[in-house]
């Protein structure tokens, strides 16, 4: 295997593997080895979980010390039983601000009071000019017709898709900061919380874990977190073509894209996004949970004010990308189906 080949790949070093898979230099060597001779690895697309592991791991090695920054991560994929190993496992307990990633565990707060019976979706919340941010983040800032009001569907639609900062005081109204929590630890994520203030119905994002992170994504889509129809609404809002593109879906045709549920979230020098990978049957096979802040790679005045595609970490995530999805072209799992999303079909009116 010449150098050229290794790098076209995403291998890596040996070092490099064993630094991410928590293997010893020898054993690293033995399973590039292995790898290096098995034929799914000429068309780049793997036939098998472990294959897809190794191949995740050394794609994320390579990209993220390209991209430089501080880096915490759990990506985990399916066997074909439906149990889950670890493909990357960085930091994975560090306790890291989530940023805008905590928003689908305020969605999950917010639809537990629903299938609860104490909300609705149809349930109307006042938007007041005081309520609304004036930032470039999301829609509401964009109105100017104030008052109004929209649905709680439509303050969540608005908080998962264009990450907009203003529904997630619409979501406060319902689900004050202390009651997130509450729901948050009762269905065992003590680490994924929002931080209080003074108003009781206002709150910063707060924290969470890679490997928290990704045990919620894993037991939202298995049905464990809320009902059916509260499942289905979720993820078929983080799976849309409106959501987050500009990370792990960068690279991706516009049906792929709906094989992918993801949220990003950014504030000053972290750029992180966490999400799902579904098979074309549906299956959820691939989780990610990647956090990162930090020195990045390039000028570091320029870094801080991009929060677009062409950031390091952003590069990085888009590159790592095609892999898992990739990664989920020959295999499956023996999950439940989650569901199959619908091609995506333009529109011009009438």
């Amino acid at each position: 295997m010449n150098i050229t080949r290794r790098f076209a790949l995403g291998l890596g070093s040996v070092a490099a593997a064993s630094a991410v898979l928590g293997t010893s230099a020898a054993t690293a060597s033995a399973q590039a080895d292995e790898v290096d001779t098995e034929p799914e690895l000429e068309s780049l697309i793997p036939r098998s979980a472990d294959v897809a592991r190794r191949k995740i791991a050394r794609k994320y090695r390579l990209e993220t010390r390209k991209a430089r920054g501080s880096w915490s991560s759990y990506i985990g994929v399916a066997n074909a039983d439906g149990s889950v190993r670890s493909a990357v496992e960085e930091n994975a307990d560090a306790v890291v601000e989530a940023y805008s990633v905590n928003k689908i565990a305020v969605a999950v707060a917010v639809l537990d009071k629903v299938d609860r019976g104490l909300l609705t979706l149809d349930q109307r919340v006042d938007v007041t000019a005081a309520i609304v941010i004036q930032d470039t983040d999301g829609i509401f800032g964009l109105d100017g017709a104030y008052p109004s009001s929209v649905t709680i569907g439509h303050a969540l639609a608005a908080l998962l898709t264009v990450s907009d900062n203003t529904a997630v005081r619409l979501c406060g109204l319902v689900a004050p900061a202390l009651e997130i929590n509450e729901i948050l630890r009762g269905k065992g994520f003590p680490n994924t919380q929002v931080v209080p203030v003074a108003n009781p119905n206002r709150f910063f994002l707060g924290t969470t874990t890679p490997r928290e992170t990704d045990r919620l994504l894993r037991r939202l889509v298995a049905g464990e977190l809320l009902s059916p129809t509260s499942t289905a609404y979720l993820l078929t809002i983080l799976r849309s073509l409106t959501a987050f593109t500009d990370g792990i879906r960068l690279e991706l045709s516009s049906n792929e894209r709906l094989q992918v549920a993801t949220k990003a979230g950014w504030f000053d020098d972290g750029r992180n996004e966490a999400g799902i990978v579904f098979s074309a049957d549906g299956k959820p096979v691939i989780t990610y949970a990647l956090f990162a802040s930090g020195q990045f790679r390039g000028d570091a005045t320029a870094n801080l004010d991009n929060y677009g595609a062409t950031h390091p970490a952003l590069r990085a995530r888009a590159a790592l990308g095609r892999t898992l999805f990739d990664s989920v072209l020959q295999i499956t799992c023996a999950a439940p189906r989650a569901f199959r999303s619908q091609a995506y079909r333009p529109w011009t009116g009438a």
